[in-house]
């Protein structure tokens, strides 16, 4: 893991207290961690409930993911995300980011690292592939943000 003091410092808030929770346990224990915030992701909106199309498949992921990034009428995200009960894993994180994203700016949620899963010291718990797919839930917000940011430019 190579991050700098000034890419830390940078984190959101959330985010950072998020990392820094990671880092405090023991290797051993940062996977039990991650699915501790696995039983903390949020349920869906009402507006969402019934039409989970509205939410983008995460292909990265194994199993079936989905997520939307939200640019509110007050200039704030909102990230929500699906992920199944069996893949707690993807779940977890999936919880982390829409915890950590809820109600920061577009900006600040585009400075988000793009190897923020890999800060978390997850590493050696989680196989590579996992780490994939929870960068593409990342990666995801951030395109879908750009797409809005760029939509509502040109409608005014």
């Amino acid at each position: 893991m190579t991050t700098t003091g000034q890419q830390i410092e940078d984190l959101p808030s959330t985010l950072g207290e998020i990392r820094e929770e990671f880092l405090a346990v023991p290797e051993r224990e940062r996977l039990q961690l991650l699915l501790e915030f696995s039983r903390e992701l949020p349920d869906l909106p009402p507006r969402y409930q019934h039409a989970p199309g509205l939410l983008e498949r995460v292909e990265e992921c194994q199993s079936p993911v989905r997520a939307f990034a939200e640019v509110g009428t007050d200039g704030t995200v909102n990230l929500y995300a699906t992920a199944p009960e069996e893949a707690p894993t993807t779940r977890g994180f999936a919880s982390i980011l829409v915890q950590g994203i809820a109600g920061l700016s577009p900006d600040e949620v585009l400075a988000i690292p793009d190897d923020y899963p890999t800060w978390l010291g997850l590493d050696r718990a989680v196989s590579p592939l996992r780490l994939r797919g929870m960068a593409g839930i990342l990666q995801r917000t951030k395109r879908q943000i750009r797409e809005q940011l760029i939509a509502n430019s040109a409608a005014t």
